[in-house]
């Protein structure tokens, strides 16, 4: 299944710099005098020191969340990792332009890459470092950091930032943050209004393998669990998640351990049976039939199309799913 994580877990990011590691240098011809473009150094999640002759053009990205965020401050990339399995699970934030597929998201194809002369290539740690390397042998790379189980919307809009001042789209950055803030304060008051402040959630997503549900919790370090937090809700899931995207793994047994007032949500896929376990599988499963979140109606599918990883415009559209499910 294309979503199932590419690395279970990535390392805690202490030192990260991204938001306020961007400097800008002129650069001068001949005769002393300003171009029109400026280099640009910037400090990536590893910590290198990646310099840019001006904002970049051509940028070709690994990962989804990277993709989005870039069309959302108006870049559309050169090249893109799957660009069917984006459609699918991203249609809050579709593609623009005419990007070429560069191969899979853990396995980029270094003659697609190659072949497109971009001006920047934005991978993620969760690719290997050897992959990480040989993009580096075709053109430059900052790689970042995508998912922090500390603090995982600030680290959402870190990336934000970084990819703002490689392509010059900060002004663009800076509204798509102050949307979000003001998306996550209508919806808290909406949630408030309805008598929801500090309701319990637990949002997940499922998946079938060998005829078994799997059932992935989003906890309170994933970034969804800190959008609903930031909402005013209460994440009701007590199991670990992984130090990155804050993901546990339960069955539906597991979902016994859920407080009976809960609402649950989830988001699957119209075109992806496997990831719909509780309308499927589970949907004559005796356990699943028996929670009493189940019987009180209080499970709510969310809309297909809005990525679990993504940006500040995928998060506000989850928050506008999720306050129109609870408030119904």
């Amino acid at each position: 299944m294309r979503r199932i994580l590419l690395a279970a877990a990535v390392t805690t990011a202490a030192a990260l710099t991204l938001s306020a590691c961007g400097t800008t240098e002129p650069a001068a011809d001949k005769k002393g005098d300003k171009k029109s473009s400026e280099a640009i150094t910037l400090t990536d999640g590893t910590g290198a020191k990646v310099k840019l002759d001006g904002p970049a053009k051509k940028v070709i990205a690994t990962e989804w969340n990277v993709v989005e965020s870039l069309v959302s401050l108006g870049v559309s990339p050169t090249g893109v990792s799957d660009i069917k399995g984006y459609k699918q699970w991203d249609q809050a934030v579709p593609l623009t332009g005419s990007p070429k597929d560069i191969g899979t998201r853990g396995e980029p194809s270094m003659d697609s890459v190659a072949a497109l002369s971009p001006d920047l290539i934005v991978a993620t740690t969760d690719l290997p470092e050897a992959a990480i390397k040989q993009l580096k042998e075709v053109g430059t790379v900052i790689t970042i950091k995508p998912a922090d189980a500390a603090d995982p919307v600030g680290q959402m809009t870190k990336n934000l930032d970084l990819l703002a001042q490689a392509t010059g789209t900060t002004d663009k950055a800076d509204d798509l943050k102050k949307d979000f803030e003001a998306k996550i304060e209508e919806g808290k008051k909406a949630l408030a209004d309805a008598d929801l402040a500090g309701a319990n959630v637990a949002f997940a997503d499922g998946y079938v393998v060998s005829n078994q549900a799997s059932i992935r919790p989003f906890t309170s370090g994933s970034l969804i669990g800190g959008v609903n937090e930031k909402l005013g809700l209460k994440n009701a899931w007590t199991v670990k998640g992984d130090e990155a995207y804050g993901l546990g793994k339960t069955d539906v047994e597991g979902l016994t351990k859920l407080p009976e007032d809960v609402h649950f949500a989830y988001i699957g896929n119209k075109d992806d049976k496997s990831s719909t376990p509780f309308t499927g599988i589970l949907a004559k499963d005796k356990v699943w039939t028996s929670l009493p979140f189940v019987k009180k109606d209080n499970v709510h599918r969310l809309d297909d199309g809005i990525w679990m990883f993504g940006g500040p415009e995928s998060m506000g559209a989850y928050v506008d799913g999720l306050v129109k499910a609870l408030t119904k």
